[in-house]
């Protein structure tokens, strides 16, 4: 059984008519890598040290592999440049534990 992975995006707004045509078209990209949205931009609660600015977002996948096929795929990277000029953000991939 491989591990699941999560990549988990920090991502504050600053254009919100430039990133709809992402928002519209990103979870189209995630079925083909398995990919499920788990967290989108939900309330933040910190309780050790500052909280996160802006909304998180995570998408869980079934393994390291899937997770880097999908943001390295043609249909993802087609849109990503909506994303990275309307918010600033930080993503960044973990690995899970297999329960």
């Amino acid at each position: 059984m491989s591990q699941p992975a999560y990549f988990v995006f920090q991502a504050t707004i600053n254009d919100v008519e430039g990133m709809k045509p992402y928002q519209q078209r990103v979870h189209g990209t995630l079925q083909a890598y398995r990919g499920t949205v788990v967290v989108a931009g939900g309330a933040v609660e910190s309780r050790e040290g500052a909280a996160p600015q802006g909304k998180i977002f995570i998408v869980r996948f079934d393994s390291m592999a899937d997770a880097r096929a999908w943001y390295d795929s043609p249909d993802y990277q087609a849109i990503i440049g909506y994303r990275l000029a309307a918010a600033e953000c930080i993503a960044f991939l973990l690995e899970g534990v297999a329960l």
